[in-house]
């Protein structure tokens, strides 16, 4: 297994944090594959349904920025196995995370599934790139049917990656999931309803008989 996102994550402090809980034993023993990640089919899978995501950058005076991230199912697109890009679209036009990029192009990016609850962590060096930059990426990226104004691409170069335990995440819902979940029982009730009807309607010509 690779494991390279704890190397990255775990710095001197972070490992005094370790000590301190005595947790360090622990990690010190990891016996993971240090090689750099890739992603699979399981992370393509995963991404290619998620309407969202949260990404954290830091600026030149080191305060972090968390923004969240929204579009159609599958926005964030996997190039190959070491490569995402999502079209940018315009929002409420601070541009903290592309000027933060601007200046230190690292991000962490978080993923969520809060049905299955599962979390995705991911380390990138992001690129920004003009929309006319790149023609088949951007046709890539974009939807067409999405009503909003992309108003330049994120290229991301995957440094490392981690699956979360789902400890602690709480299953949540969106409309959509919903209503794909009790779809079934309206059609039931519906035809319920219907035989209901058509019953009353025999029931009252041999009434009436």
């Amino acid at each position: 297994m690779s494991y390279g996102f704890l190397d990255i994550a775990t710095t001197p402090s972070v490992r005094a944090a370790q000590a301190e809980m005595g947790a360090d034993a622990h990690w010190a023993a990891f016996g993971g594959n240090r090689a750099f990640d890739r992603f699979t089919a399981n992370e393509a899978n995963f991404l290619a349904v998620r309407d969202s995501f949260y990404m954290a950058t830091v600026s030149e005076d080191g305060w972090p920025y968390v923004q969240h991230r929204g579009g159609p199912a599958g926005f964030l697109k996997m190039v190959d196995d070491r490569t995402l890009a999502f079209a940018d679209y315009r929002g409420n036009r601070q541009y903290i995370s592309t000027g933060n990029l601007a200046a230190n192009d690292r991000a962490c990016l978080i993923l969520m599934d809060y049905p299955h609850r599962a979390r995705l962590k991911i380390y990138v060096h992001v690129e920004k790139l003009a929309l006319d930059a790149d023609a088949a990426l951007t046709d890539l990226v974009t939807h067409k049917d999405y009503k909003a104004r992309a108003e330049r691409i994120f290229r991301l170069r995957l440094e490392a990656f981690d699956w979360n335990c789902p400890q602690h995440i709480t299953p949540r819902f969106t409309q959509r999931e919903i209503d794909e979940a009790v779809r079934p029982l309206h059609e039931r009730l519906t035809q319920l309803e219907a035989e209901n009807r058509a019953l009353q309607e025999r029931l009252a010509k041999i009434g009436g008989a």
